[in-house]
């Protein structure tokens, strides 16, 4: 058996969404130390839907995919729905991670988050 799925490895050979965005509504960094993974997402709000979503993944094959597919979930959605946006989704729509690997989705999910957080906070919604 493959260690990873075909759509793991093709969100790590073509990943979506990578880049930055320069006036980003809401920016998000989170890292593991453990495995050095670094994970940076950045967010393009209007109207609360998130118009454009771009990452830049420092990391394995797995976090780099993690990240793709996240992107892929919230891009277009809601900011409500990317809130509940959680690591076992970005996991089975990857058609399943490694159990060693699934922090990378984890990673996904709290970068997003932290994008998130950003933007409300940004707003005065939050801190």
């Amino acid at each position: 058996m493959a260690l990873y799925s075909e759509k793991v490895m093709d969100h790590f050979r073509n990943p979506r969404n990578v880049g930055v965005i320069e006036d980003a509504d809401g920016i998000g960094e989170v890292g593991n130390a453990k495995c050095g993974d670094i994970m940076k997402m950045y967010l393009k709000i209007e109207d609360d839907i998130i118009k454009d979503v771009k990452f830049e993944t420092f990391g394995c094959a797995s976090a780099i995919a993690s990240s793709s597919m996240a992107t892929e979930l919230i891009k277009g959605k809601p900011v409500e729905d990317a809130m509940k946006l959680t690591n076992k989704a970005v996991a089975e729509a990857l058609d399943g991670l490694p159990a060693y690997k699934m922090h990378c989705s984890v990673l996904a999910e709290e970068a997003i988050q932290s994008a998130l957080d950003d933007y409300e906070s940004k707003r005065g919604k939050k801190g």
